[in-house]
């Protein structure tokens, strides 16, 4: 089936909304070629089987269903990468983003030949962030103060989960997509550079209906993690970063483990220093399974033959660690210059082998 545009819709738990997504495209798009193709993450509500009873219906409903992997970012780029479509348009599933604005897209190409990409916007004339609360939109804000940082080119909204791109110009940049998170399209703008041809249109964002919100810490931190990804990722690999990410948080709670035991007189330096030790190698094995190597997440009896070889590589890191340290200040005199030689051995150590052994693919 030839269609004019290939709307993805990634999904994570949305039965409710499934059917009503398209009872809305269908209004909104009459007249037009079109697909829909939900991309769903192993969902456990029963999303995948409410696709297919649809798809049963309409041959305009496709699915992809992923196992083992998880991520919008991700999921888009197969959705896309599915597409024979000209125009390829991303969509929440969860009836938040105005599906009107659609046409109006598909117009703007029509009108534009050079353009790639038509962002919907929710701070230009126009458009709204709906019921937000304060609190949401200053979190809204300062995310997207960050964003400028890397992106390239003026945009309002580069934070949006809702645009369309011209097919062969997605293609052009989707080698050099990190793919990681949840903001694919700050991932494109930053790819793409200041020669990719935008325009942006007015939406009013709109309440969720059915299902449950997606947002929790683990999108913040992955959202730093591009943002870390598109300024130092030719330099270091982000999964590196977020290694090093994981690692700052320990050593917090290395330092909070060892104020209350040592500081608060319950236990001498040693004892406080090693429990402390342990509970942040704890915290950054978690950490690290869930959020650095979210891809390759051990479960089960792996988990715990995970966390004890952690303790393991890791506990050597910290003999490097030291050892460096010895040297360097014995040699250089500077304990300043020591002790960060000495961490960044320990930290190429601890990545490199648990990388190799332990997350291995």
């Amino acid at each position: 089936m030839t269609v004019d545009i290939s709307v993805i819709a990634p999904t994570l738990n949305e039965r409710e909304n499934v059917p009503r997504l398209i009872e809305l495209l269908d209004a909104t798009l009459d007249g037009r070629k079109w697909e829909v193709i939900f991309v769903d993450d192993n969902s456990t509500d029963g999303t995948q089987a409410e696709v297919m009873a649809c798809a049963a219906l309409d041959p305009r409903v496709r699915l992809i269903e992923r196992v083992g992997r998880r991520g919008l970012s991700s999921a888009c780029i197969e959705g896309f990468m599915s597409s024979s479509a000209e125009h390829v348009a991303v969509i929440d599933a969860d009836l938040q983003h105005d599906e009107r604005l659609l046409p109006q897209m598909l117009d703007a190409f029509a009108e534009d030949t050079g353009l790639d990409i038509v962002v919907g916007s929710r701070f230009v004339e126009g458009g709204g962030l709906g019921d937000w609360g304060k609190m949401r939109i200053a979190a809204s804000n300062f995310a997207k103060s960050l964003s400028y940082m890397v992106v390239p080119q003026k945009v309002t909204d580069p934070m949006s989960g809702f645009f369309m791109v011209r097919r062969t110009s997605f293609r052009e940049v989707v080698p050099n997509l990190s793919g990681r998170g949840f903001k694919i399209l700050l991932d494109i703008l930053c790819t793409a550079g200041k020669d990719f041809k935008m325009k942006e249109l007015p939406y009013e964002f709109k309440t969720r209906q059915w299902g449950e919100s997606k947002l929790n810490s683990t999108v913040m931190v992955e959202y730093v993690a591009l943002l870390a990804d598109k300024s130092f990722g030719k330099i270091l690999p982000l999964r590196f970063i977020m290694f090093i990410m994981m690692g700052m948080v320990g050593a917090g709670v290395n330092v909070a483990v060892l104020a209350i035991l040592y500081g608060g007189g319950m236990f001498g330096f040693l004892t406080s220093h090693i429990i402390g030790a342990m509970a942040a190698m704890s915290i950054n094995f978690f950490l690290n399974n869930s959020i650095t190597y979210s891809d390759k997440k051990l479960k089960g009896v792996r988990l715990l033959s995970g966390l004890a070889l952690f303790y393991v590589l890791c506990s050597f890191g910290l003999f490097f660690n030291v050892l460096v340290a010895e040297r360097v200040v014995d040699a250089a005199g500077s304990w300043v210059l020591a002790g960060f030689l000495g961490a960044v051995v320990g930290a190429v150590w601890n990545y490199a082998t648990n990388t190799t052994l332990n997350w291995r693919a």
